[in-house]
């Protein structure tokens, strides 16, 4: 059996410029790097305001299991099935980072023959982004540090700097240190630390902005510290924001691939699915859009991680309306929240199936009655799945009016998810959407979390300890209340113990910690633990990558 990257290298890519002939953009529009990746003019996309927008398909997923879901592997193959039944359509997905390409979880171009291409290139270095996002943060860090060094007129205290460096790999060493050692010619020394870049707030605001100047704007908001009187202390206080903006100028402009089946893919901007909206950039998106009958996206993690932040986010900042939602599930997945270990999935378990059917009807009933978005149910197939297994499934999950299909793009492509692009097309075009977020802007932040945890996961009630409480209070008072907030807790479980499975309710979820994004205007929530820079496992993927005598590149995902 052919690996994800030899199915890749073995793929007939279409030189980018016929790419984006198909979707109307002529060559003086696109810059390209290399053959098969391109930059789209945004000057040129500017002019296309006036166009309809085509139908927008959200692709989520049950809470994600060690089983694995394929929820990229699926928005590719659902985009090329769309394709070939008569659909223009084109994919919008994140860029990966190098953290998760080197460590546990590989690469994130799709799978088996559902995949964008060339997947070494969007995998390792790209077009660059992730360096320039990478530059941006750590350049303001180091004027943070130099404005101290150099006589602090602003008043910065060095104990309240909250702006973190930021490399894109994962490095646990580097997640507590101190910097400016070896006396005062290196600055005043201060406890800091490092994230991974998709988890930066440049990255968020990268994807949110809208242009430029909405780039620009955004980013002198960035607080990065605050006073000895705890005023904040922004980017635009240490006229930083300029340069910023003139180092993520070219990164901005969205970036053209194809699928293995020489369809149109954006992939642009990722920022991180818990501290973040884990969506790809609105540039990319709304130029999709206008290009397109049909756009397919994903959101990261599952629905109630991910979905809700799309939603109530992304959305909601951007004004955009989704026409539908497919959820993606595996069998083994399922039975995995029914209560059975890894190694036992491969076996057909029809009672654990049943069980940890719980799971994905709440991320039903959340899409099609909380957000109010007609959905259909995509069955990511594996060879070990049966065929009674596949009828239990739709049985119980009948009277939830979201079609069950069957999808095997993985090992056909396109051609394995037709069925599932026809049931997209049916539901877009014959359930009527009824769209509608958690909650409104005018709800306070306090409001707006309860809302969210006991509408979306389930809990009976949200806690905080008095400081945090405080904090959000504050945050509140200083004009930041009408902000989205972004919850950022675990992805494997509705609660904030990631060993819960199938659907708990009724449990507690606890705030423990609170930080501002202003710039990308959303207020973030940190429940239970979640890391902003992972560690490698013992066995890293970058162990398996290599490059061969010929040069080409082995053991990638």
């Amino acid at each position: 059996m052919l690996t994800d990257l030899e199915i890749a290298q073995r793929a007939k890519l279409a030189p980018i410029a016929d790419i984006a002939a198909r979707l109307g953009i002529p060559p003086e529009a696109i810059e390209p790097y290399g053959r098969t990746k391109a930059k789209v003019s945004l000057d040129w996309l500017a002019g296309l305001e006036g166009r309809k927008n085509g139908r927008l398909v959200l692709v989520s997923a049950i809470s994600p299991t060690p089983a694995g879901e394929g929820k990229t592997t699926t928005v590719v193959g659902l985009g090329d099935a769309l394709n070939r039944i008569g659909k223009r359509t084109t994919i919008c997905l994140r860029e990966p980072s190098l953290g998760p390409v080197f460590g546990m979880k590989g690469g994130a171009a799709g799978g088996g023959y559902a995949q964008v291409v060339p997947m070494e290139d969007i995998n390792l270095h790209f077009t660059g982004d992730f360096h320039a996002i990478g530059v941006a943060n750590n350049l303001l860090a180091a004027l943070v540090d130099n404005h101290i060094h150099h006589g602090n007129a602003l008043g910065i205290d060095v104990r309240r700097v909250t702006w973190k460096r930021v490399v894109d790999m994962n490095d646990r060493a580097l997640r507590d240190i101190t910097v400016a050692l070896g006396g005062p010619a290196n600055g005043y020394p201060r406890q800091d630390g490092f994230d991974i870049v998709v988890a930066s707030e440049v990255m968020a605001i990268f994807c949110l902005a809208e242009s430029l100047p909405d780039l620009r704007t955004r980013l002198a908001r960035i607080v990065v510290g605050a006073t000895r009187e705890q005023k904040p202390v922004r980017a635009g206080d240490l006229a930083a924001h300029g340069a910023m903006t003139a180092v993520l100028r070219d990164a901005l402009a969205p970036n053209l691939v194809q699928t293995l089946e020489n369809n149109p893919a954006f992939i642009h901007g990722g920022p991180f699915g818990n501290i973040a909206h884990g969506c790809n950039s609105v540039i990319a998106t709304k130029a999709a859009l206008k290009l397109a009958d049909y756009v397919v996206t994903e959101a990261g993690f599952g629905a109630d991680l991910g979905a809700e932040k799309f939603f109530d986010i992304k959305c909601r900042k951007a004004g955009l309306v989704p026409d539908a939602v497919v959820l993606v599930a595996t069998l083994r997945a399922l039975k995995y929240h029914g209560g059975v270990e890894v190694a036992d999935l491969g076996r057909e378990n029809l009672a654990a199936l049943e069980k940890g059917i719980v799971n994905l009807e709440r991320h039903v009933n959340n899409v099609r009655n909380h957000f109010g978005l007609p959905c259909v149910i995509a069955v990511n197939r594996f060879a070990a799945d049966t065929a009674a297994e596949i009828d239990l499934l739709a049985r119980l999950m009948a009277h939830h009016n979201a079609p069950v299909v069957e999808a095997n793009h993985w090992a056909e492509g396109g051609a394995g998810a037709e069925a599932l692009a026809r049931a997209v097309v049916a539901t877009v075009d014959g359930v009527p959407g009824n769209f509608r977020l958690i909650y409104d802007d005018a709800d306070t932040l306090w409001e707006k979390v309860n809302k969210v945890a006991k509408t979306v996961y389930g809990a009976s009630a949200v806690t905080a300890d008095t400081k945090v409480r405080a904090q959000i209070r504050r945050l509140q008072d200083e004009g930041y209340g009408r902000f989205p907030v972004c919850v950022a807790k675990t992805q494997y479980s509705f609660s904030t113990d990631p060993l819960l499975r199938g659907a708990p309710s009724g449990h507690v979820m606890n705030i423990r910690e609170v930080r501002l994004a202003a710039g990308a205007e959303f207020v973030v929530l940190v429940c239970g633990d979640v890391m902003t820079m992972p560690g490698l496992p013992k066995e890293p993927a970058a162990n398996r990558i290599d490059v061969d005598a010929a040069g080409r590149i082995v053991g990638l995902f």
